[in-house]
């Protein structure tokens, strides 16, 4: 499929999305610019961070922008009990998006596929050197097209993974910020009757929770006006007091990402890869 969203329906998101266009977008656009450095239209990307903030979102986005087609890959797509089914499920998701470029592959749970392979079973070994086959391939066979991991673990990821020519570019996608979160909240209640709303304050108490979770608050405030109306018997819209009673009844589902991410921060050999994390913790914390 080409999917229809832009950029421009992210919400938020300044810091990685001028980054996704300088360092993606425009040289695959500018074919005399790509030629003049001698640069291939083949690129990866790895999009990691917490759960339910955007990364499936943000794929389908740059997808859009290029107008491209776009190859979702889970886990589901690929993972086979039988010996030599999950390589070759690999091996036909990358014939056919060759087939189609220039396109888009999305590999979604890049950690579950290409788990560190001194940590696993001679199965999953398997499974990462057929991706690295894959990722490898001549210039002339991946050309056209752009391969895009997401992640919630890249700690989890095999080394050889990262490197130079496969998921050697990072972008750490992170909750929304407050005005991001205000305009996700709209976006969520826009078909839904509504009172006076103060979304700001909302969005003021929602520091951490993922664009998942500000959608789940908005399903649980409808619900509230739905029951109420039921009892009324006369359509009641959502307001602040039903915003408030889903607030409370919701909480962030990043916290349990934090922690995991905090500790591996603190002793990760290779920590300098984790500034940008490491500095968003540190303002996390002086924000409570």
């Amino acid at each position: 499929m080409r999917p229809e969203l832009t950029l421009a329906d992210v919400a938020g998101m300044e810091d990685v999305k001028e980054r996704l266009r300088m360092g993606f977008l425009e040289p695959m656009r500018n074919e005399e610019l790509r030629r003049s450095f001698g640069h291939t239209l083949r690129s990866s990307l790895l999009l990691w961070g917490p759960p339910g903030c955007g990364k499936t979102f943000l794929a389908k986005s740059l997808a859009g922008e290029l107008g491209l087609y776009f190859i979702h890959v889970g886990i589901a797509d690929v993972l086979d009990k039988w010996l030599g089914n999950s390589e070759r499920n690999i091996k036909n998701v990358f014939d056919e998006a060759r087939q189609l470029r220039p396109t888009v592959l999305f590999i979604d749970e890049l950690d579950a596929l290409g788990h560190k392979r001194a940590q696993t079973s001679s199965y999953i070994r398997s499974i990462v050197n057929q991706l690295l086959l894959e990722l490898d391939g001549a210039a002339s066979d991946n050309e056209g097209l752009l391969v895009l991991g997401a992640t919630n673990q890249v700690w989890d990821i095999d080394p050889a993974l990262l490197r130079p020519g496969r998921f050697d570019r990072k972008v750490l996608v992170l909750p929304p910020d407050q005005p991001a979160r205000q305009a996700i909240l709209a976006h969520h209640l826009r078909h839904s009757p509504t009172g006076p709303l103060d979304l700001a304050r909302i969005a003021a108490r929602t520091d951490g929770y993922s664009g998942a979770d500000l959608a789940g608050l908005c399903r649980r405030a409808v619900e509230f006006a739905l029951h109420e109306s039921v009892r009324r018997g006369t359509t009641q819209p959502v307001t602040q007091s039903h915003l408030e009673a889903a607030l409370r009844d919701t909480p962030p589902s990043t916290g349990a990402w934090f922690s995991l991410a905090q500790n591996y921060v603190a002793f990760a050999e290779n920590r300098e890869e984790f500034g940008e994390l490491e500095q968003y913790l540190h303002g996390r914390k002086r924000r409570r």
